[in-house]
């Protein structure tokens, strides 16, 4: 997996919250002056090296009974060369294939102990590998990264090069079949590095030097460089350092070193002029990106260049959003990105054109306000906001160890570049001494001449159709093992491998907070749990209906009311809302799903008045200001080509139709868009209508978690919400009519010109959620393709590598279920991929290939005993109560559902695989008609329709 580089600024955000799930604090003496807020946060560390150079944090932090196991090599994509691009991405796809000591998936031992927040990335600087696990599968998960680090080579042969390179150029293809995809990116960063310079070529690698790579090129790659001197271990969680030793010494301590990778020093191009490109793509409007090389994460230059990003176009409420989107309303969406990395930075400011205006008029624009920002500076206010919010957003992290920008990966972040743990505390410092002045400096010195701008036009011609770049012929000569450091040394260990992976017996509890109920005088109820680890509350008001309010009316009439809620409320324009917000922290969101419709709102406990408040606001007093409603309505319609463009979203929008018909209260795009036509139409009428009748106080359910009681949250609430009443003669929701399968499968196409792969989705309606046989079907899915290991997957990708992923599923619904089996699949293996699914599903549904009780053993595990740490996460907590309450379950009801788990067996397995009819499933194939319909005509799997992007019948020749 490639993973996009976040900026600095965001990493920061999750790891200084993080840091006080297990924080010191320094107490000030009485009499000595304040510091500023948040410069006295620390995440606790130990740390030790082991003699072999493997560096190893460690974090303690008690809360839930699991450790964050994170692995970071410092080996990136720029530590290849030129004819061996792609190489960094591509191993660490072969690390996830079995070791000497583990013939199988790397993931199959961590399915059967539950672990949770599991992958690996690769970007420009490092490789890294992450996982939670139960406390007592840390042996499991140690051996597991040990034996891929130290005993890999003897386990990668031909077969395993072979199927991850074709797993890999899927993933290549799949991100580069997309609108605005990943050629995007190549083409900036070629333009603005030159050629040999590090950054020139992309992480994922060109097809030419995918296609050439040997098996003695990928193994001389790993001896050279995945040696643990170039690695960091960061154990955090139920961990203390006298554990974290011995095991991690056990384990690692007899791998030797390789040799050690130099430090490369920063590397930022000097541009004196500014260039532009403009290239085709298939797209519905023209978008304008304008990059610049900058400072190297970690400088102070770099922290003041993301405070200048949020003020210039980070926030609903900076300079671009200001003019481009609210005043001038030539823009339906700005951005900015500081993308942060080791040896230099890249600074992108990118703005999508509203259909009908000239694109010369908005680059003038983003020019005039780049240019004031740098000309004139922030005012100390901006300044104060963007900190304020950064400073939120630290708090935000607070509860999680692992995952992506959790402690762990926050302390190997530190570690592996600055060369110190704790080096968001510089960071941070930097951050809160900031000033308009140093702000205005910084963006003077980066952001002048040297840009480079790049202007995507709409055409019927993608842009992947275009020849990639050939930096250098691919190599064909053996590139040479440097020389490994002779002064690590390893250490004799006790570990005999031959034994195998290390079997978990035990595993913890699971224990789920104890819910508080109340209700206010108006009659909404009120729901409570308490995680007072961290100073933030989440609040959640969910109100039935959503899309089936929806029927008899226009089409997303409950998606874009709810979007309007917030845009000017109370006494604020959209503009001043989203800086108020902002200004005290918090995030508010507003939205719609098939059954529901909500708003949310996330507040630091110290700010939770003033941030109920602005609920209150949206809730009561939504302004649905005319000037407003247009300037969505513009951007809602924009969002709908652009989804009709995007090959997963253009199936997503046609499917239930097909599934449910017209008329039915689900037959809505999966999206919540509505059509062109339908959000066109819309009137203020319509959303006052919608507000009035469908968020009825005395249906709705206020759920609260986080870092408050009772006794604190119900006054609060009943001041600002106890007298809202509900509507006189509200409506009341139609039921969720019941719909019949058809009586034969059915095929349906969209044609997408040019495409590189082909989206392939089968669908099926399957009982309700509410149905007794929902955890059973739940666990038979998991068996077909609702994991890694899958049977979907496992075919799709890792035996016939034609797709990056291919995974199955049902939405939770008050009426019946869609359920989809999906896979992105390169094009010329379309039929074939069509012929392997519907064989899978076939053949597990008759019971020809029912599931195996080593299938039965890993989903029972993968499912139960993730639960104690799945709600390590207020967010975690929040959904499981949401979902109890919208489907009437006890609030125990996550012990019923292991203990079901627990009992199911393979003849309940068989029995639940039933409920997928193969001779009653709707087939959607996104992808270019030209090579794939005749043949997917032959297959003679059903009748065949080919549709346009609105799911329209297309005659022939009219595509």
């Amino acid at each position: 997996m490639i993973a996009s580089r976040r900026p600095r600024a965001a990493l920061l955000a999750v790891a200084l919250g993080t840091a006080l799930g297990g924080l010191a604090y320094a107490p000030a003496p009485a009499q000595a002056q304040a510091k500023p807020a948040g410069t006295d946060i620390v995440i606790p560390y130990e740390e030790f090296t082991l003699p072999n150079g493997l560096r190893v944090i460690v974090h303690t932090d008690r809360k839930a009974p699991i450790v964050a196991v994170n692995v970071w090599y410092h080996v990136g994509s720029k530590n290849e060369q030129p004819g061996r691009t792609g190489f960094a991405h591509l191993f660490e796809h072969l690390m996830f294939q079995g070791s000497e000591n583990h013939k199988g998936e790397f993931f199959e031992p961590f399915e059967l102990v539950g672990a949770t927040d599991q992958n690996g990335t690769t970007n420009q600087d490092r490789t890294n590998y992450f996982q939670n696990v139960p406390t007592t599968a840390l042996d499991m998960a140690l051996w597991m990264e040990s034996d891929r680090m130290g005993h890999l080579l003897g386990a990668i042969d031909q077969k395993a090069l072979d199927e991850q390179r074709g797993v890999v150029q899927n993933e290549k293809r799949q991100g580069e079949n997309q609108p605005y995809g990943r050629r995007i990116y190549t083409k900036i960063f070629e333009a603005l590095y030159p050629p040999g310079h590090p950054y020139s070529w992309q992480t994922i690698g060109s097809m030419a030097d995918l296609d050439a790579a040997t098996l003695d090129d990928v193994k001389t790659w790993f001896r050279s460089w995945y040696g643990p001197n170039n690695a960091v271990l960061v154990l955090a969680g139920d961990i203390d350092l006298k554990t974290a030793k011995e095991k991690v010494t056990r384990y690692f301590g007899d791998i030797p070193a390789s040799a050690t990778l130099a430090d490369m020093p920063a590397n930022i191009p000097s541009r004196a002029q500014d260039t532009r490109e403009t290239v085709p793509d298939r797209v519905p409007q023209v978008r304008i990106y304008r990059a610049w090389p900058v400072a190297e994460m970690g400088t102070p230059d770099a922290t003041q260049l993301e405070l200048f990003s949020q003020i210039l176009g980070g926030s609903a409420s900076s300079r671009l959003d200001a003019r481009l989107v609210h005043g001038d309303k030539i823009a339906d969406q700005v951005s900015t990105m500081p993308w942060l990395s080791e040896i230099a930075g890249t600074f992108i400011v990118s703005a999508t054109v509203k259909d009908g205006v000239d694109p010369a008029k908005v680059e003038k624009v983003l020019d005039e306000e780049i240019q004031r920002l740098i000309s004139e500076g922030p005012t100390a206010e901006e300044v104060e906001q963007a900190r304020t919010y950064s400073r939120a957003g630290f708090v935000r992290g607070i509860e999680r160890i692992g995952g992506f920008g959790g402690k762990s990966d926050v302390l190997a972040s530190c570690t592996v570049y600055q060369g110190k743990p704790d080096c968001y505390r510089d960071e941070l410092k930097e951050l809160m001494n900031a000033t308009p002045a140093s702000v205005q400096a910084v963006a003077r010195k980066w952001l002048g001449k040297g840009s480079h701008t790049l202007v995507v036009q709409p055409s019927d011609k993608p842009l992947s159709s275009l020849p990639e770049t050939v930096l250098a012929a691919p190599a064909t000569q053996p590139a040479q093992i440097p020389a490994v450091d002779p002064k690590f040394k390893t250490v004799k260990t006790d570990v005999d491998r031959s034994a195998g992976v290390p079997k978990t017996s035990a595993f913890p509890d699971l224990k789920f907070p104890a819910l508080h109920r109340a209700r206010l005088s108006n009659g909404m109820e009120v729901v409570l749990a308490e995680r007072r680890e961290t100073p933030v509350v989440q609040v959640s008001v969910q109100f039935p209906g959503g899309y089936t309010a929806d029927v008899g009316k226009k089409l997303g009439t409950a998606s874009f009311t709810m979007q309007m809620l917030d845009e000017g409320a109370g006494d604020y324009s959209a503009l001043q809302f989203a800086a108020r917000k902002e200004a005290l922290g918090a995030e508010l969101s507003t939205g719609a799903g098939l059954d529901s419709a909500s708003v949310g709102l996330s507040a630091l406990s110290d700010k939770l008045p003033e941030s109920l408040d602005l609920l209150a606001d949206v809730l009561r007093r939504p302004t649905f200001d005319g000037g407003e409603i247009e300037r969505v309505r513009a951007t809602w319609i924009a969002g709908i080509k652009q989804e009709k463009a995007r090959p997963q979203t253009a199936a997503l929008r046609v499917m239930p139709p097909l599934l449910y018909g017209q008329g039915h209260p689900y037959a809505i795009p999966f999206t919540g868009s509505g059509t062109e036509a339908s959000i066109a139409s819309l009137t203020r009428e319509d959303l006052t209508a919608f507000h009035r009748d469908w968020l009825q106080p005395d249906k709705a359910r206020i759920i609260v978690v986080g870092d408050a009681t009772l006794a604190q949250i119900v006054p609060l609430l009943e001041a600002r919400l106890g007298d809202w009443k509900t509507a006189p003669n509200a409506p009341v929701l139609p039921g969720v009519p019941t719909v019949a399968k058809p009586n034969a499968p059915r095929v349906f196409l969209i044609d997408q010109p040019g495409a590189i792969q082909s989206n392939i989705y089968v669908g099926q309606l399957i009982p309700p959620t509410g149905d007794k046989g929902t955890i059973d079907f739940d666990f038979a899915n998991g068996v077909l393709g609702g994991q890694f290991s899958s049977r979907l997957n496992m075919n799709l990708r890792e035996d016939k590598h034609w797709a990056y992923g291919s995974y199955s599923g049902a939405s939770n619904t008050l009426g019946q279920r869609p359920w989809f089996a999906q896979a992105a699949v390169q094009s010329d293996k379309t039929v074939d991929s069509v012929k392997e699914l519907k064989s899978e599903i076939t053949r597990f549904a008759s019971g020809e290939a029912p599931a195996s009780d080593a299938e039965v053993t890993k989903i029972r595990a993968s499912n139960t005993l993730e639960l104690p740490g799945a709600y390590e996460t207020a967010a975690a907590v929040m959904g499981q109560i949401t979902s109890n309450l919208r489907y009437g379950r006890p609030d125990d009801y996550i012990l019923t559902y292991k203990a079901r788990n627990e009992a199911i067996t393979s003849k309940d397995v068989s029995a639940a695989a039933k409920t997928l009819e193969p001779n009653a499933l709707t087939y959607v194939v996104v992808g270019d008609l030209a090579k794939i319909e005749q043949p997917i005509r032959e297959l003679k799997i059903g009748e065949v329709t080919t549709l346009d992007a609105d799911g329209k019948p297309v005659t022939a020749g009219k595509k």
